[in-house]
Parts: structure tokens; sequence; C-alpha cells
């Protein structure tokens, strides 16, 4: 399994990090399998960086091989939807971005994917009009809809195939609204995908 993740996908969010460029092609990370954490599983605050964010986004598991995919033909390859967050050690990313280094250990470290319940897309409104929002000990901190991507799924999809074979049980993400904040031992992350509730995360 490989995961994909797409940076600077919501102009709010690049604002509230203080980047102002126009993205003009999806930006492309990796994640390991061992990033990932599983339903209902915790989230262990890592020693190695003072300030761990949360990133909540929407997902896709990809359902069939595919290569130098079509845009009009994506929506074949992939046919659930979930949201994840992606764990970043913000301070740690930050000195890296200074220095023009690779984001890998701040964005890929063990335990930075969590991955939602994945529901049936055909149960949900069309992928560019996705609500989904996360909740910390029952208050909102983060919203999104996905009609306001700068890369919609279907073109994300598109662009990382042009590069990586995609397989059967690739995930990818899709990028954060803005709202991003630090997590806290003891909090309680809820993430809801329309109505329905599909992530729960404790930190631990």
């Amino acid at each position: 399994m490989k995961i994909f993740a797409i940076g600077m996908n919501y102009a709010a969010h690049n604002k509230e990090l203080g980047h102002t460029l126009l993205i003009k092609e999806p930006v492309i990370f990796t994640k390991p399998e061992s990033a990932v954490i599983r339903e209902h599983k915790p989230f262990f605050i890592p020693d190695f960086a003072q300030r761990f964010d949360y990133e909540t986004e929407v997902i896709v598991r990809i359902n069939r091989l595919g290569k130098s995919i079509a845009p009009r033909f994506a929506h074949r390859y992939y046919d659930e939807v979930s949201l994840g967050i992606d764990f970043t050690a913000r301070d740690l990313q930050d000195s890296l971005r200074s220095r023009g280094l690779p984001w890998d250990i701040c964005k890929g470290f063990d335990g930075s994917a969590a991955i939602g319940q994945w529901m049936d897309k055909t149960q949900l409104p069309p992928a560019t009009d996705l609500h989904f929002h996360l909740d910390i000990d029952g208050q909102r901190v983060q919203e999104g809809h996905t009609a306001n991507m700068i890369h919609p799924i279907d073109e994300i999809i598109a662009y990382v195939s042009r590069f990586f074979t995609l397989k059967t049980g690739d995930i990818i993400f899709t990028g954060t609204p803005a709202g991003v904040g630090q997590v806290s031992e003891g909090q309680h992350l809820e993430g809801y995908l329309e109505d329905t509730k599909v992530l729960d995360v404790r930190i631990k």
C-alpha cells in the first residue's frame, strides 16, 4: 500500500501558513504504510518535535490498477471515501522548509496518518460537493468543502498516476482546509464526512 498526500490544496489554508504562491500543479508527498493509524487507535505524541498539528482531509482509496489515467476516467479508480488526519510535526517542518530540505520526517513518521471508516461514494454527494469537519472535545475546530479545492480529486488522481502506478488499496490524502491547529495530550478528535462520524482519535 502506498499513501500519497497533497499539500497546499486549499487557498485559505495556504494563507494561514503564510504561502501566497499560486499552485499550478498538485504538490505531492508520500507517507509509508507504518504511518497509518487504524480506526479508533490513539495518536501518541512523539518526542522529536515540540508541536504536532492536525490536518483533516478527505481521503480516497484506489480500487484498481492505473497508470497515466485521463482525468475524465479518474472517478472509476475509487469507490470509497473517508476522512484522514495528516499529523504534522510543524516546528520540524518549518525548520526543514527554511533549509530547502524534504518533508519526509515531519510528515511520514510512524502514526502520522489517521484513517477513518470508509464510505461507499455512491451514498455520498459528488466528490466535488463534500462537506467535512473536525471536532475536538465536542467543539468544531476545522471545516471544509471539496468545492474549494485548488485541484479536485479526479485531477489529483490523474496527476499522481503520471508518475506512480496506482494499485488497489493505495490511499490519497487530498489536502486540508484552513483551521489546522496543535494537538495536546488528552484531546478527543472526531471527524465527520457530511453528517456521518467516520474518524475517532484520542491523543495520548
